[in-house]
């Protein structure tokens, strides 16, 4: 890792692509602005699939060096966001594949239709509305929370959803519309706002994510 000469904070303004573009020059200790740009939408992407705070850091940590080792495959035709989501997507993934968690559109949403009890959740003050959301997406399907979670808690557009979901943008209106419809029976309309605020990543985490990927790569040298 080249010796730290350029001043983080400064850099800190810069777009991913121009991070990135000196990342690849050399100037590995400006990977952890990146790191700490995105952990949040990383880690909500991941949790949203895995439903594991302690799956979700692990599926981060190893998509972040993921992506450092094959930083020269980014294209900047696509957000750089998009492509770390897409990695990181596809690590959870994988975790759950062994267990069948991940099923196609309509299996997902025949098991839904079946196997959803009511919600056991009572009227509650205004300042559990965020809690209870987050108990009502613990009851979505697999799909319809990482749909959810990436359109509507990180603000992803349908296209940039879909490609990281590796769904059809058809396919990922629908099931936002049921997430919604769902989740609307949970206090949804009562939490308002208060969705970008769901998952929150604390600083602890960023922390220790931050220093985990920065210690991975260390000693890792680009190809």
């Amino acid at each position: 890792m080249r010796a730290l000469d350029l001043d983080i904070t400064t850099e800190a303004a810069l777009a991913d692509e121009e991070i990135v573009a000196r990342v690849l020059d050399g100037h590995t200790e400006l990977y952890e602005v990146l790191v700490r740009r995105h952990n949040q939408r990383v880690y909500r992407a991941a949790r949203a699939i895995l439903r594991n705070d302690d799956e979700a850091e692990d599926v981060m940590q190893e998509a972040y060096v993921r992506a450092y080792r094959n930083l020269k495959q980014f294209r900047a035709e696509a957000k750089f966001s998009t492509w770390l989501t897409r990695i990181a997507v596809h690590e959870a993934l994988g975790r759950l594949r062994g267990n069948a968690r991940w099923t196609d559109l309509e299996e997902t949403e025949m098991r839904e239709a079946t196997s959803r009890e009511p919600s056991p959740e009572r009227s509650a003050a205004a300042s559990e509305a965020r809690e209870l959301l987050e108990q009502a997406m613990e009851r979505l399907s697999d799909q319809q929370r990482a749909v959810f979670v990436l359109r509507d808690v990180e603000e992803m557009s349908t296209a940039e959803t879909a490609e990281s979901l590796r769904l059809t943008e058809d396919n990922v209106k629908i099931i936002l519309h049921r997430a919604r419809k769902q989740l609307r029976r949970y206090l949804y309309v009562r939490a308002g706002e208060q969705a970008p605020q769901l998952l929150q990543f604390h600083l602890s985490r960023c922390e220790r994510v931050t220093w985990g990927v920065m210690s991975a790569i260390a000693q890792d040298v680009i190809p």
